[in-house]
């Protein structure tokens, strides 16, 4: 991929572009009006579904179509850029719809154990890291999964104290609903031992959790912080990812912490950050200090459960591996209830985090009730969204095309549980397991999907989400290239009331990403309905072939409201 740039034109001037959505706008960069002709590629467009060039103005996209409409607009001198794509494919760039990008920039620049592969290498991995970081006044890192590793347990406080050479050290699980600590971070929260979730010698969870939490985040120094969170950004960027969606609130990350995150955004090019706050909201001064928070709404990771790797998702059948525990329940009915009704007056979208089958369960009834309360239509209008929602039934698939619920799901989660053999199947058997993540069914009740990864979770790879939805474990759960595609980019924005976005048209915002691809085809889970669609003559635009084992996409190019973010290898 080329370009020409016209360096003898006068430039355009143009106004700061507003970021589309409440609380992120791409900065300085914003300050030239170019106009860029696209060309000599594949355009993924629903305008023209066999479009090779695309025209940008500005911040918006202005035409797509052929090469021969290209030459009229390079011949006519008012191009200040023509971008030769030598055979690349445009498409929209991606959203990702459930981020947590401090987190995820800590374990981009730190401490990541996603790929220890046992006891004794997780221990080795956190010596090195405190022995590279000595400045460092607390230690944070992510992504250990016991139950993968020989031991089949977690690292003991005495392991970890020796490990981290007497340092405070927080380590959450790769689900981030329980950590296991060093002593010295047990002793900044008095009283630890006396909160619930505290078990001696044993990984934290609930309120232990969150107070630990809260201590390791308060002891990062602020350019820790903004290391972690400018790293993360550029990672998005490097993968094609135009926009995130922030899940912070009071147990996350805390408000300083979501603070310095929009901030840094706003000063910045691009990806695009929209926050969400998961805190209760129980009348219009709530709503007004989330807003005044900077978020969204107040949705996100506002838990009414746990996980089901920490045990903590909560379930109306006890798991498998745990005989008589049925996890943790944190919101009731009610309390969605009063909490989707008052955002709902205050014109507020609402949300929360539910992955065990009692909790999607109470939320429903609790979305049905405010609806009952304020009134349907109301409800509907403001798209409140669930988080996760991995354990579903006919009822409650029912229940959020009732409400118009927003399914905010992360693929990569079956891609790494799924199976007869994984966690999911451990946790719960076999029979169980199956019935989780359900997209099909979704999809056939109307229920509209946005993609995610839960970063660091799973990592911020938007193609292999789209795989993983594509190819899950559980056939008849699968969906199309296509549909997982479009959940992935459309899909965000219509979660934050956007349906003018996420896709390459005249009029939309120039989100989009350009990426060395091989043949494009159109994959669905049915071979009888592939064998027509990709007939050329169907007109059903192609994506990269993502059958497992594939080559996937290599980004070249990320562009934000028209800006360059990422410029990846070219040529």
């Amino acid at each position: 991929m080329t370009a020409d740039s016209p360096a003898a034109r006068p430039a355009r001037t143009a106004p700061r572009t507003a970021g589309g959505t409440a609380n992120s706008a791409p900065g300085a960069a914003g300050s030239a009006r170019r106009t860029v002709l696209l060309r000599g590629g594949t355009v993924h467009s629903p305008a023209d579904p066999f479009a090779t060039a695309m025209l940008v103005e500005g911040d918006r996209v202005a035409w797509v179509g052929s090469e021969g409409a290209a030459d009229g607009f390079a011949d006519a001198g008012t191009v200040d850029e023509v971008v030769h794509l030598e055979g690349a494919l445009v498409t929209p760039a991606f959203t990702d719809a459930h981020v947590h990008l401090t987190a995820t920039g800590l374990a981009l620049t730190g401490l990541d154990l996603s790929g220890a592969t046992g006891l004794p290498d997780a221990l080795a991995r956190i010596r090195a890291h405190a022995a590279a970081r000595p400045a460092d006044r607390v230690l944070i890192g992510q992504g250990y999964d016991e139950s993968g590793w020989p031991e089949g347990r977690p690292p003991a406080r005495a392991e970890l104290d020796e490990a981290a050479g007497g340092r405070p050290l927080y380590l959450t699980r790769v689900d981030v609903h329980s950590a296991a600590v060093s002593t010295a971070l047990l002793d900044l929260v008095p009283g630890i031992a006396g909160r619930d979730g505290y078990a001696d010698g044993e990984p934290l969870i609930r309120d232990a959790h969150h107070a630990v939490r809260r201590a390791a985040y308060a002891a990062m120094s602020p350019a820790q912080r903004a290391a972690a969170q400018g790293a993360a950004l550029d990672r998005a960027a490097a993968v094609g990812i135009g926009s995130v969606h922030e899940c912070a609130g009071p147990d996350i990350s805390g408000e300083d912490d979501f603070a310095a995150l929009l901030a840094l955004a706003a000063e910045r090019p691009g990806p695009r950050v929209t926050g969400y706050w998961g805190e209760a909201v129980t009348g219009p001064e709530d709503a007004r200090r989330i807003r005044e928070l900077g978020a969204f709404g107040a949705a996100g990771d506002f838990c009414a459960d746990g996980s089901l790797g920490s045990r903590t998702a909560h379930l109306t059948q006890p798991y498998a591996d745990g005989p008589g525990h049925y996890g943790n329940g944190y919101l009731g009915a009610a309390a969605v209830a009063a909490h989707v009704a008052a955002c709902t007056e205050a014109g507020l979208q609402a949300g929360f985090h539910a992955i065990g089958d009692a909790a999607v369960a109470a939320v429903v009834d609790g979305v049905r009730a405010a609806a009952e309360r304020v009134g349907l239509d109301r409800v509907r209008a403001l798209r409140h969204r669930v988080e996760h929602a991995e354990m579903l039934t006919p009822e409650t698939v029912a229940g959020f095309a009732e409400l118009a619920l927003t399914a905010s799901v992360q693929p990569a989660f079956d891609a790494a549980w799924g199976g007869e053999e994984g966690m999911y199947a451990r946790r719960l058997g076999p029979e169980r397991a199956r019935t989780l993540n359900p997209y099909a069914a979704l999809l056939r009740a109307g229920v509209p999907l946005a993609l995610g990864s839960d970063a660091p979770v799973t990592p911020l790879d938007p193609w292999r989400a789209v795989q993983a939805a594509a190819f899950h474990r559980t056939p008849e759960h699968r969906i199309s290239a296509r549909a997982a595609f479009t959940a992935h980019t459309r899909g965000g924005w219509r979660a934050v009331g956007r349906d003018d976005a996420g896709v390459l048209v005249p009029g939309a915002p120039a989100d989009y990403a350009v990426w060395a691809a091989g043949d494009l085809v159109v994959q669905v889970p049915d071979e009888r309905i592939a064998n027509w669609s990709t007939d050329p003559r169907s007109g059903t635009p192609g994506l990269p072939d993502l059958t497992p084992g594939a080559e996937l996409p290599v980004c070249l190019r990320t562009v934000v409201a028209g800006n360059t973010v990422h410029a990846g290898p070219i040529g």
